[in-house]
């Protein structure tokens, strides 16, 4: 990590984020369950609606927490990867 960069929070009460790839200009998470530690769903970026979106797997059902949680966590890599790059956060990246 570079002087000045600030660690994402990744790790919360029952979901945790964890990158599984990068590409060129972004990134893509699994959101994991804590307790069992298997994939709840994906985040990464949605080229149609230009920014990450959260791509839950069928069949999970989440609470407000864990919604709030991933909406939180999403916001946090918007702002990451704009300050990054050195781009305004609302440009396609």
């Amino acid at each position: 990590m570079a002087p000045g960069d600030t660690e994402m929070k990744t790790d919360f009460q029952y979901i945790r984020m964890v990158k599984i790839a990068d590409k060129p200009k972004t990134s893509v998470w699994e959101v994991q369950n804590k307790k069992g530690e298997y994939s709840i769903g994906i985040i990464k970026w949605n080229p149609g609606w230009r920014q990450y979106c959260f791509f839950p797997d069928n069949g999970i059902v989440f609470s407000v927490g864990c919604l709030k949680d991933v909406c939180n966590f999403i916001n946090e890599l918007k702002q990451h990867q704009s300050t990054e790059a050195g781009n305004d956060p609302d440009a396609e990246l």
